[in-house]
């Protein structure tokens, strides 16, 4: 049984003893579903006695009902009792006015009935390592569907305390700058490209304009951008992607609260209601453009209207509200106007190259679609942090305006489980997901896996890497979104802190135990390597630089022309980066063996383990089909995407030049993946092959263009640092 399993099974049945049944079902509910093991079958009966104590009882009964069929007559004696004791009580109707006298979270949670559910010792005989367990006829429990509590709102709650909305203006303005700034260097780049090749042609001399420094032109363009955002964007969005106005007659149709939150609310703050426009598509999403309040535009989607209820699409729009209040809106506007006309050229510049597929301009097409996604990706990037930082003032807006956490909580869920739906269904990530992503309340790349995956795994257990999980912020750096379990968290405390039950079981007090947090502090410095090489490359550098100073002053050694020369610097720099690779590299990709593969069937407790960490490699063999764009605007391989019998999973693939046949060729087949599994902000699989019903195989080098990187690092490093 590996390691984690067994911290994770005894961190189960201590949160167990302890009455901690939400922490138990969080940590045993992954280990249930490993095969027919002891430990699965331990954590099999102590979730029928955490469900039931917790309220969940038709999950005890489904569970127990399982181990009634169990080989091992022991189990098989108490799941009888259990059983009965358990259908007894949900037939015994509850006394009405003791119930409505009990109205506390605790009351919720824990309801009467349950108690009488028979206890047992969960190392004793009934469970015990006696090997008695491990029969091949045990009956698998069956496969929940998705729980939701219905969590209350509160009734009458007290204002939040008024956060800090200072980091969130001096973020603003850092990400105005590094817009501009990036905008400015591709622009004297493209500039200094044309005079260069004015230059070297005949009887045509450079353009004196593009020597001149173009800040002022782009600080020009970015404030008319700014001021013009709402009218261009509803001229994008119409034409790219359908978006119309939304009737506010049709609205109370599907939400009669949202009517009474926009009112309300902007009545309370003398401004004109926002403009509502509706999206055509099934995936449900949201976002807000526009530069002041009376500009606004709230846009939700059609999937939105229909998969979420009444109180969830108002908790949506309150976080909408929230984006006006904060202003972080007018930044985000301008980010989409810029980057969505780059990603609509990308993809449009991919179909030309697949319709000139053998043609002459099949790959120049294809490099400048390639180049267009990556400038897109550049452009994006400036904003991410600020992406990060401004849901969670939107959150606890949208709970204050509502009193309904529970109701956002379930919304952000739902949201997740509809993206990944829509993924599915379209068999790609759609170039509205990918493009809009920036502003949606739920990337699609979290929702891949964790949207997919839900009714597997109850929501505390896909939620607790993002929740406890010391490093995980540090994972999240290439993220548009903060992470949804923290999310939910704070969410939790806002319930609490109102004194009604949150819709999922999150604390501040769940950790992990020091044993594994000491290995997981190794893990990550191991994962850091490469990077932490290079301030030790600069380190090496100084004490280099102190030993030739001191040789010179004793006139020992003369080595002035090369210490004076400081490049040496960028040499150590690289050698440190390359040592740290190098060190990373045998723990990011161990030999796949067949005795330590994984299959797709234990992906719910890959996801679920809350010490993992992409370093942590977990060969894996997972069969499904793959899901992805097809063509050159995927020739990046970008939009890889397994879908397996439990879930979603991303996959990363790298290529040779010129290999006979890529992935996105693939693309809707059924095939097997070999690799190895990633748990990070976004879990993945880096590919090692790809194997199709017919036999061909992809490979995908990671581990041989990694030692390529250390190598050319290491050599580039040795030549600076020796010829100065």
């Amino acid at each position: 049984m590996p390691s984690h399993t067994e911290s994770a099974l005894e961190a189960g049945l201590a949160a167990l003893k302890q009455g901690n049944y939400q922490t138990a079902i969080a940590q045993l509910e992954p280990i249930a579903t490993q095969g027919n093991g002891t430990a699965s079958l331990q954590a099999r009966v102590g979730l029928v006695m955490a469900y039931a104590r917790s309220g969940e009882l038709k999950k005890a009964i489904a569970l127990c009902q399982t181990l009634t069929e169990s080989q091992n007559t022991q189990v098989k004696e108490w799941a009888n009792v259990a059983l009965t004791h358990l259908t007894k009580k949900r037939k015994k109707p509850q006394n009405p006015d003791h119930a409505a006298a009990d109205t506390s979270p605790a009351a919720t949670t824990k309801p009467h009935y349950s108690s009488s559910v028979p206890s047992v010792g969960l190392q004793n005989r009934y469970v015990g390592n006696n090997g008695l367990l491990n029969s091949p006829g045990y009956t698998q429990p069956k496969e929940f569907g998705i729980y939701w509590r219905q969590a209350k709102r509160a009734k009458v709650w007290q204002p939040l305390k008024k956060p800090s909305l200072i980091p969130l203006r001096l973020l603003s303005v850092g990400t105005f700058i590094a817009l501009f700034w990036v905008l400015k260097e591709i622009l004297k780049s493209v500039m200094a490209a044309i005079n260069i090749t004015l230059v070297k042609l005949p009887y045509v001399e450079p353009l004196q304009l593009l020597y001149r420094d173009p800040s002022r032109l782009i600080l020009a363009i970015l404030f008319i951008a700014i001021a013009a955002s709402p009218w261009l964007l509803d001229w994008l969005l119409a034409y790219f992607y359908g978006q119309k106005e939304l009737s506010k007659d049709l609205l109370p149709n599907y939400s009669r609260e949202t009517s009474r939150v926009l009112h309300r609310y902007c009545q309370q703050r003398h401004w004109p209601s926002p403009q509502l426009r509706i999206l055509p598509i099934a995936a449900p999403i949201a976002l807000t453009y526009g530069n002041l309040p009376r500009n606004a535009r709230i846009v939700v989607s059609q999937g939105l209207l229909e998969q979420l209820a009444d109180d969830e699409i108002a908790a949506i729009y309150a976080a909408q509200l929230g984006q006006i209040t904060h202003q972080d809106f007018v930044l985000m506007s301008l980010l989409l106007l810029i980057t969505l006309p780059i990603y609509q050229l990308y993809q449009q510049v991919a179909v030309w190259a697949d319709k000139l597929s053998k043609g002459a301009f099949h790959w120049p097409l294809t490099i400048t679609s390639s180049l267009l996604y990556g400038l897109w990706c550049v452009l994006t990037g400036t904003g991410l942090l600020y992406s990060r930082l401004r849901p969670y003032h939107s959150d606890r807006l949208a709970a204050e305006v509502t009193g309904n956490p529970n109701g956002l909580t379930r919304a952000l869920l739902k949201i997740s489980i509809g993206i990944a739906n829509d993924v599915k269904r379209e068999e790609q990530t759609s170039g509205l997901l990918e493009s809009l992503n920036l502003l949606l309340p739920v990337s699609y790349q979290q929702s891949i896996s964790l949207g997919s995956i839900a009714g597997h795994l109850n929501f505390e257990s896909l939620l607790m890497w993002d929740s406890i999980n010391p490093y995980r912020r540090w994972l999240t750096v290439n993220n548009t979104h903060p992470l949804i379990g923290d999310r939910i968290r704070n969410l939790c405390q806002i319930a609490q802190h109102w004194h009604i039950d949150p819709e999922v079981h999150i604390t501040s007090q769940q950790s992990l135990s020091e044993q594994t947090l000491q290995v997981t502090h190794q893990s990550f410095l191991r994962q850091t390597a490469p990077f932490l090489g290079v301030p030790l490359g600069f380190v090496f550098a100084g004490l280099i630089w102190l030993v030739w100073q001191t040789a010179f002053a004793l006139k020992f050694l003369n080595l002035k022309w090369i210490y004076e020369d400081l490049s040496f610097v960028t040499g150590c720099l690289l050698i440190g980066f390359s040592i740290g690779t190098v060190i990373r590299m045998n723990s990011f990709f161990p030999n796949i063996k067949q005795s330590n593969i994984h299959t797709d069937q234990q992906l719910p407790h890959l996801l679920a383990n809350p010490s993992s960490l992409p370093i942590d490699s977990v060969p894996v063999q997972f069969v499904g089909k793959l899901l992805g764009r097809q063509g050159m605007s995927n020739f990046l391989s970008q939009d890889l995407i397994l879908q397996s019998s439990t879930g979603l999973v991303k996959l990363h693939h790298v290529s040779w030049l010129g290999q006979p046949i890529n992935p996105q060729d693939l693309v809707g087949r059924q095939i097997i993946v070999t690799g190895w599994f990633r748990r990070g902000a976004t879990p993945w699989i880096d590919i090692q092959t790809i194997q199709t019903q017919s036999g061909k195989t992809i490979n995908s080098p990671h581990p041989i263009w990694s030692i390529i990187l250390a190598v050319a690092a290491q050599a580039w490093g040795a030549y600076i640092f020796l010829v100065g």
